[in-house]
């Protein structure tokens, strides 16, 4: 609460001696103390040179080598109040006719409280007279001690507000000045003030509508009447009166506003306002045009933002919609309560859409220029840059060179709003290109290499993902990030993760990757951090991610693979067999390396890649089975025995239901099975059911003995080449091939 009333207190020490029989001093006793100095006038324009000399001189426990301490403390009390000076409040009260003049005085006071009892205006001059007093803090304590005076007010609050706009708003500003301090909020609650003031706010709300509704009307009736000279008059008149009527109604709602914005620093009373569509009332207020009411309206919704039941009710009534109009605005306060609203709302992905509907983003963007403000709209566009749906907007808003500039303005130390902004942005293209306009990529390499700036690296990591012009503009970079890789201490690993993945990502084809593997040395390293402990997990994987890419290159896979890459790959994968992205990578890698000659030569006949391939194609992540069904296809292709081992192993796999029901088929009461062979045997027996052909199905029924096209009969029927007859139509699904 605000403090306009203030006291020095000054300790000091009594000693209190005991004297023995001759005089003498026995017993020493000492006793802290305090006197307290009130200071009636303390304001911006007081001296306090002068004050903290008048206090010395006047005071005998302050020694005069005390003066400097008790200078800096007034002023310490000074700037204490001036700050306390800018909370919310409404804007200052004009008293009524007739009063102006008069100075209330404490002694007086069952004088206005006898007026109260009298005409509207005798009961608006004794309400003045009081509110008076109560703007003096001195006397709240001595208003509270007279118990008919907060009764009487209360009483004609609640019987007379609607007879006089002037009457209810002076009531309402007493009450506030109590509101301003929390230790007299039970006795505000005490009379339902608030409860009051929420009922003279709808009231107000519904006669403002009336008001509109007569205004239009008039104006309706001139317009079709222009040469009507008497509706002209009528028209003028009416809205010379609304002016008039709506500048009182809105110091009324000001002052409402206030007094339950402080009200609701208590959480079961903010409840109660909510359970009365709080939320709704404010919302509907930030139609108006008054920049002071505005500001009460905001801060109260600001404050209200932070549950999640009124934040839902502003998304509900489209409160972003009305809060757009006054971004930017002439009123920095106004404009800075309102992007701290938005900030508050902007964790929410509905709401965050709102504002992009709303063209929010453009508005805030132009406010980056404004240092006083930069700070909150960086965060409200982080926080919509979060959502791919809005990132290439940002492209045509002009923040990125914007944004570009502070980057390259700024010190050692960057904000971490306007970097993880940029880290964001450069997740898509159209800002990708942008941002690497003129010298920008260059920059940005500059500042990473010189500061092993992790989070700009992690921005050159996004910028580097997208293919075209962009991707092309890092070969000149390629060298100033291997050359990183193996000479960075292991305190900047962050610092290589994210140099590794931006070369990762360098797919291009004009890119020798052979020579930066020789030149650098980087064969050595990546094969020593393949170790399954080696390092953290997230570097082994951007290892295995640049083995991937560089693999794409004959030349280079020619030359992992004559350095025993291919077993540390097998060993780590498995190490990681649990880990879904690590087994997926190194399958890739494989996959890439299966390409050329050599290196398949090498998975196929001097490894058992292949059967870990095999294994991995009953895994559960569809990725992982996706990719090691494509490897697989082209070992097959090129390895006839791999191929067979291959091809059947996906039989077992598409048939598995089916398999399992002939080797688990039912027994007869004798305990035989219910199909035999000519020789009296088991179809199967204690064989293998691949090595009986005639249990597979051709077109025009069983197949010949001899399981000439067993087991490419699924092979066949995967590629429709069956026809629509035989035992697939004949007898339905339930013998089926089972596949996927």
């Amino acid at each position: 609460a605000a403090i306009q009333l203030l006291a020095l207190v000054v300790q000091y020490e009594v000693e209190a001696t005991v004297l023995g029989e001759l005089g003498n001093p026995m017993v020493g006793e000492r006793k802290e103390c305090q006197k307290i100095i009130r200071l009636k006038s303390l304001n911006a324009h007081t001296d306090t040179s002068s004050l903290a000399r008048k206090i010395v001189e006047e005071c005998q426990l302050i020694h005069s080598s005390k003066l400097r301490e008790v200078e800096q403390l007034l002023f310490y009390f000074e700037g204490y109040y001036d700050q306390e000076k800018k909370r919310i409040s409404p804007r200052d009260f004009a008293p009524c006719a007739g009063v102006e003049d008069k100075v209330a005085r404490i002694d007086a006071i069952d004088e206005y409280v006898e007026l109260l009892y009298e005409d509207i205006q005798e009961k608006i001059r004794g309400a003045t007279l009081i509110f008076q007093l109560a703007r003096n803090p001195d006397n709240l304590e001595e208003l509270i001690q007279n118990e008919t005076v907060l009764g009487a007010l209360a009483r004609v609050l609640r019987e007379d507000w609607k007879q006089s706009v002037d009457l209810a708003t002076t009531i309402i500003y007493v009450f506030f000045c109590f509101s301003s301090f929390s230790q007299f909020h039970g006795l505000v609650t005490h009379f339902k003030i608030g409860a009051l003031c929420m009922n003279i706010i709808e009231h107000e709300l519904k006669r403002y509508d009336l008001w509109q509704d007569e205004l239009q009307k008039k104006r309706k009736a001139y317009i079709l009447f222009l040469r009507n000279p008497n509706l002209r008059k009528e028209h003028e008149k009416s809205f010379r009166k609304y002016q008039s009527l709506l500048t009182k109604q809105e110091q009324l709602l000001r002052v409402a506003l206030c007094l339950l914005l402080n009200l609701a620093e208590d959480p079961r009373t903010e409840l109660k306002m909510r359970n009365k569509n709080i939320v709704h009332t404010l919302v509907k207020i930030l139609d108006r045009d008054d920049e002071e009411l505005l500001l009460v309206v905001v801060s109260f919704l600001k404050k209200l933002s932070i549950f999640l039941e009124n934040k839902n009710d502003m998304a509900e009534t489209l409160a972003v919609e009305k809060l757009s109009r006054l971004v930017p605005c002439d009123h920095e306060e106004l404009l800075s309560t309102t992007l701290r609203l938005l900030l508050n709302l902007s964790f929410d992905t509905s709401l965050r859409s709102q504002m992009v509907h709303a063209e929010l983003l453009p508005k805030v963007s132009s406010l980056l220029a404004d240092e006083a403000q930069r700070q909150l709209c960086m965060c409200i566009l982080y926080h919509i840059s979060m959502d791919d749906r809005f990132k290439s907007m940002f492209a045509d808003t002009g923040c990125i060179p914007q944004l570009m500039k502070m980057v390259f303005d700024c010190g050692e130390k960057m904000d971490v709003e306007l970097i993880s902004l940029c880290i964001n942005l450069a997740a898509n293209k159209s800002n990708a290109k942008v941002i690497c306009e003129g010298n920008g990529l260059k920059m940005l390499m500059k500042r990473a290499v010189k500061l092993k700036d992790v989070l700009v690296t992690k921005m050159i990591r996004n910028l580097s993902q997208h293919n075209g012009s962009t991707k092309s503009l890092f070969l000149e970079h390629v060298g100033d990030l291997a050359s990183q890789i193996s000479k960075v201490e292991e305190e900047a690993e962050e610092f290589v993760i994210e140099c590794l993945g931006t070369l990762a990502n360098l797919t291009i084809a004009d890119l020798d990757w052979a020579l930066v593997l020789k030149e650098y040395n980087l064969v050595p390293y990546l094969k020593e951090r393949l170790k399954p402990g080696s390092a953290e997990d997230d570097l082994i994987l951007e290892v295995v991610i640049m083995i991937g890419t560089v693999s794409m290159d004959d030349s280079c896979a020619a030359m992992l693979a004559k350095s025993g890459i291919i077993p540390a790959l097998i060993e780590l994968l498995n190490a990681q067999q649990e880990d879904d992205e690590f087994v997926c990578q190194i399958v890739f890698v494989f996959y890439q390396m299966v390409f050329h000659k050599a290196t398949r030569d090498v998975i196929v006949k001097d490894t058992q890649a292949p059967a870990y391939l095999m294994d991995l194609m009953h895994d559960n992540n569809a990725e992982i089975r996706k990719v090691c069904n494509n490897t697989l296809d082209i070992i097959a292709e090129y390895d006839e025995e791999w191929g067979k081992k291959i091809q059947n192993e996906k039989f077992r796999l598409y048939n598995c239901q089916w398999l399992d029901m002939v080797e688990n088929r039912p027994m007869d009461e004798a305990g035989e099975p219910f199909l035999y062979g000519e020789d009296g045997e088991p179809f199967i027996g204690d064989r293998d059911i691949l090595e009986r052909p005639d249990l597979f199905y051709s077109a025009d029924g069983l197949i010949s003995a001899d399981g000439a096209i067993s087991p490419e009969f699924y092979t066949d029927f995967q590629d429709g080449e069956l026809g629509q007859t035989g035992y697939m139509s004949r007898y339905g699904a339930t013998a089926a091939l089972h596949s996927n």
